[in-house]
């Protein structure tokens, strides 16, 4: 399919109509950085829907971290089921990146858990890219980090065709090239198994398998078959097998990177000699001879992205490929960068602290200086690559106010007919008291509260106190494991409790229609959880409820202050005055009962709901037993998205595996003395 299908049962409503026209058009004229300056809870996501549809352009959807990702991926899926809506995060469920600290002299090395459903869903991202042009893909921003190029991906795919000429023999080892495993007891992701004439192939982004039947020197039939079962779903004339890994070299390129690797390990050998750094030379040369070996058996080595400057035949300080490179293959596609104010500083930090990193690496032996340039993009470099761009933010930062000029695009009023909450300063005096009886009247009428204190004892402190005059109250932030926070939440939501207490509440995603009050304490505390955006972002908390109310708990109006009031007070101001021309009552957001039980069976099928009880205590006899729990549960967090908690149950998975070997130790030198 060419063309993009919008699927709604909603038709634009309140801004969204003046929004989409406005966004398509500055497209369409050749504006080249927009912003879509929405208030929380006006439908931003369907405006951005409504604006590729009208475009009929590939779009890049650019998030800030992989929760947002992960909604954002459904949505688009559920908007546009006839396309290809794509998945592109880091596929690590755990991530600790290979390190030296010399002042220590701790070398730590790379260690990870790859989620091969992640990896899969990466690959059929770019697969689509390279193979059709109705595709939306929804990426964090570690895009922007090296994937290898498209060019060679594109290159070494495999083309079958009923009919040809091509031996088994033949088929196995262009399979091998490009990164397919033979394999016949697990069938799975990346692996192939050859069974008389058949061979199956499971490419990583289908969910279906190829099976090529050659009978002689000839493909008699193709077939796309069920992994599982075996059987034929389809009979193909032809079909193309894209590689299963991203960094894939012809073996002539592969010939040319070992001599130069072998070259330039020879130069820095003798820089690091010149220096007295005998050990980092040798310890150099055993590494990167380990590699070369690997690379000419097996065409791969663990760390292979290192070397990607010598396979893409790129300079150094060339920029690498990343995703947008595949995306460059179209002259008109779109990117859309969501929570523009988090995601591009985020994007403009990554390169220097990754340098940092790999030039400790560089200096002690420990790689080729070549490692220095598989990074992530500079912000200059991203900027070129930007196609026609939509910055999407309730709180546009500095740079895309700048670079967007008049080119802002304002969607202030809700479908729902919801006005921004009322916000009031009160003095600091006596505020717990104030703040009491303001939570009390809120849960009187059956809402919740969100409180906001600057320090964790403050939070806890908070909440000990809300307890003891009969109110229902939790503390929440990042000491409390993983597990402890998304049960919380989760007992939030359900109203087990009437008020929360934390110190960022920002990204823990709550969007709960029945929080009537936020409170702010310490609002006059300039900094990055009292600035202007923050204040605004986290106020919108109360926007889904028609009697929302928001206290800042101040004695002087800061600038952000007084910014923020000056917003949210203008936004309110056109809200109200459309209400009263169309004739709108504002109704609080309902939760039907599909949406609740759609949320329970979440929770239950997830890791959240598995892993809601506690731990028991580890003994030396239970050790064993509880890690083999543990790695199910984490492989079960990263299937359900939630890599904060999979990185959590890796850490308690270390602990009981050294527990482990210890035990092992204190056994073996009790039999060794008796």
């Amino acid at each position: 399919m060419d063309k993009f299908e919008l699927v709604s049962k909603f038709s634009p409503a309140g801004d969204q109509p003046k929004a989409i026209s406005a966004l398509t058009q500055g497209v369409l004229q050749g504006v080249k950085r927009q912003t879509l300056l929405g208030v929380t809870g006006s439908g931003k996501t369907f405006t951005i829907a409504n604006v590729i549809a009208n475009l009929n352009r590939p779009t890049l959807i650019l998030s800030p971290n992989k929760v947002l990702a992960a909604q954002l991926y459904a949505e688009f899926k559920q908007f546009f089921p006839h396309n290809a809506v794509e998945y592109f995060i880091s596929y690590y469920d755990y991530y600790q990146p290979e390190a030296y600290i010399p002042q220590t002299d701790t070398y730590i090395e790379k260690d990870s858990a790859v989620n091969e459903h992640i990896d899969k869903l990466r690959l059929k991202a770019t697969t689509s890219l390279v193979t059709r042009k109705d595709v939306i893909v929804v990426a964090s921003v570690s895009c922007i980090y090296n994937i290898g190029s498209p060019d060679s991906f594109r290159e070494m795919r495999i083309y079958v065709k009923k009919g040809a000429e091509m031996t088994r023999s033949q088929l196995s080892g262009h399979l091998i090239k490009i990164q397919y495993q033979r394999d016949e007891l697990e069938f799975t992701s990346g692996r192939f198994r050859m069974r008389g004439p058949f061979t199956d192939i499971m490419t990583p982004y289908s969910q279906n398998a190829i099976r090529v039947e050659i009978n002689g020197k000839i493909i008699s039939h193709i077939y796309e078959i069920h992994p599982i079962t075996g059987d034929v779903v389809a009979e193909l004339d032809e079909a193309w097998i894209y590689p299963a890994k991203h960094f894939v070299a012809t073996e002539e390129e592969t010939v040319n990177a070992i001599a130069q690797i072998r070259a330039d390990l020879e130069t820095r050998r003798a820089e690091l000699l010149a220096q007295g750094k005998e050990m980092e030379a040798y310890r150099l040369k055993q590494r990167t001879e380990y590699d070369i070996e690997m690379l000419l058996t097996a065409g791969y080595c663990s760390g292979i992205e290192n070397y990607s400057l010598y396979m893409d035949g790129r300079k150094p300080g060339e920029r690498p490929a990343c995703l947008l490179d595949y995306f460059r293959k179209f002259d008109d596609f779109l990117m859309v960068v969501d929570e523009s104010h988090v995601a591009l500083p985020q994007v403009r930090g990554m390169y220097n602290g990754d340098r940092a990193r790999k030039q400790m690496l560089v200096d002690f032996g420990f790689r080729l200086p070549t490692a220095l340039d598989n990074r992530p993009l500079k912000f200059d470099e991203f900027e070129s690559l930007m196609p026609q761009s939509i910055f999407v933010s309730a709180t546009p930062g500095p740079y895309e106010l700048t670079v967007c000029g008049n080119h802002i695009v304002e969607q202030v009023i809700r479908p729902t007919g919801l006005v921004d909450p009322k916000v009031t300063v009160h003095p600091t005096e006596g505020q717990i008291t104030h703040l009491t009886q303001k939570i009390q009247e809120h849960t009187a009428r059956g809402e919740r509260t969100l409180v906001l204190a600057l320090t964790k004892k403050t939070a806890e402190d908070l909440s000990a106190y809300f307890a003891e005059h009969g109110i229902k109250a939790q503390y929440l932030h990042s000491d409390l494991e993983a597990l402890e926070r998304v049960e919380i939440l989760k007992k939030f939501r359900r109203g087990d409790f009437d008020v929360l207490v934390g110190i960022n509440l920002l990204r823990e995603g709550i969007d709960i229609p029945q929080v009537g009050l936020v409170a702010i304490l310490g609002a006059d505390n300039e900094g990055f959880l009292r600035n202007t955006t923050t204040l605004i972002q986290i106020s919108g908390r109360a926007a889904r409820n028609a009697d929302g109310e928001v206290i800042l708990y101040a004695d002087r109006k800061t600038d952000s202050i007084r910014y923020a009031l000056t917003e949210m007070n203008r936004r309110r101001s056109l809200q109200e005055a459309y209400n009263k021309e169309h004739h709108i009552t504002p109704k609080t957001i309902q939760k039907t009962e599909v949406e609740l039980k759609e949320f329970e069976q979440q929770t239950k099928t997830s890791a959240f709901g598995i892993l809601s009880q506690a731990l028991p205590v580890p003994t030396a006899k239970n050790a064993k037993a509880l890690a083999e729990d543990l790695e199910q549960q984490m492989l079960q967090a990263a299937e359900a998205l939630n890599f904060e908690l999979a990185a959590e149950l890796r850490d308690r998975l270390f602990e009981l595996r050294q527990m482990q070997v210890k035990g092992t130790g204190a056994k073996k030198k009790r039999t060794k003395e008796s």
